[in-house]
């Protein structure tokens, strides 16, 4: 029997997101890992599929962002969809056996997964053959509503992309798109149908079984990610406020960074937070919690090295003088659109706006 791991990743960035599924591609196509699937929720994000109609974004560019909503375009089959908190994302990422080779058989058994999932909440789901997705309620009336969607891409019989099922989702979000194009039928989540808050760890937990059992595989428990921490220094205020970066030697990159490393063995994040801003910098000083935590993959390894990273941050005396530590050749006290530019990852660049606004 061929295996799958199931790798529940928390908070990924979108674009973080596209490259996991790209490396673990790769490494599934050359027989380096088996089957995977990824667990996840992305931050706000309205993907546009191959069908899309650009019309269907109903939010203009500037709402969007006033929201903290993002926009990609993908190479998945669909429409238009929304990503946000509270909604279980999956990629499956397998290599279809020759028994499965059907495109029309794969996506009955993603459904058929979704099916079983709800069915254990006591929904009972169904599809509707002129509209993709799973829906509640009876077709062809104005009380059906999506629950989940599905948007799959196959190479080659890899498959990517996946589906989305809504738990907790913020709902009015949806108000910026017309999901999946369709404008006769509405959206729900599992929170508005059972009437209270569904630990999305439990959801989780019974699609990686169904999806074991429908696929008829082994599941398997992945390798525990790296836990690093990153450190957002700054000092001065409003315009004047600057952020500390730090360049990376050549053989370790030679891109610019804030205060990150590695979390010791038995270390909380906070401690481990201090540490690194004391190691790369020589500064000791109190650090403060971002709220942020997520998931990534580090350079393009295959099969990807994975990281959870918690972010923080730190104020710094404006006459204190930073000592470089071995990681790093050199360091610049930037302004804030010039440290967002610079910094090559959407999780850093995160951490950078989250430290901005808590700092006022």
């Amino acid at each position: 029997m061929n295996t799958l791991t199931v790798y529940r990743l928390g908070r990924v960035e979108y674009e973080d997101g596209l490259q996991l599924m790209k490396l673990f591609g790769e490494a599934r196509r050359q027989g380096l890992c088996g089957d995977v699937l990824l667990l996840l929720e992305h931050p706000p994000v309205l993907t546009l599929g191959r069908a899309a109609v650009r019309g269907n974004v109903l939010a203009s560019d500037e709402s969007l962002a006033a929201e903290g909503v993002e926009l990609f375009s993908t190479d998945r089959g669909g429409d238009v969809t929304y990503h946000g908190p509270g909604q279980l994302v999956g990629y499956p990422i397998f290599l279809l056996p020759a028994h499965r080779q059907d495109v029309r058989r794969y996506v009955r058994d993603v459904e058929q997964c979704m099916h079983r999932t709800l069915a254990e909440y006591g929904l009972s789901s169904i599809t509707i053959p002129k509209w993709p997705g799973v829906w509640l309620g009876p077709a062809d009336s104005p009380e059906a509503r999506k629950i989940a969607a599905i948007g799959l891409h196959l190479s080659k019989w890899l498959t990517s992309h996946g589906f989305a099922i809504n738990v907790n989702t913020h709902l009015p979000h949806f108000n910026f798109i017309v999901p999946c194009g369709i404008r006769e039928a509405g959206v729900t989540s599992l929170r508005r149908e059972l009437g209270r808050e569904v630990p999305l760890s439990e959801v989780e937990e019974k699609v990686a079984r169904h999806f074991a059992d429908v696929f008829e595989l082994q599941l398997v428990e992945p390798a525990p990610p790296t836990r690093t921490v990153s450190v957002t220094l700054m000092r001065g205020q409003g315009p004047d406020a600057r952020v500390l970066l730090l360049r990376r030697r050549p053989t370790r990159g030679g891109f610019w960074q804030i205060v990150t490393g590695r979390m010791e063995p038995g270390e909380a994040p906070r401690e481990a937070a201090a540490r690194e801003l004391f190691e790369e910098t020589g500064l000791r000083a109190e650090v403060l919690d971002l709220d942020y935590r997520h998931a990534f993959a580090v350079g393009n390894t295959v099969p990807p090295r994975l990281v959870e990273e918690n972010a923080f941050a730190a104020r710094c005396p404006d006459l204190f003088e930073v000592r470089l530590g071995d990681e790093h050749d050199a360091y610049e006290w930037v302004d804030v659109p010039t440290a967002l530019e610079r910094l090559p990852f959407k999780g850093l660049r995160e951490a950078v706006g989250r430290a901005v606004r808590l700092r006022g």
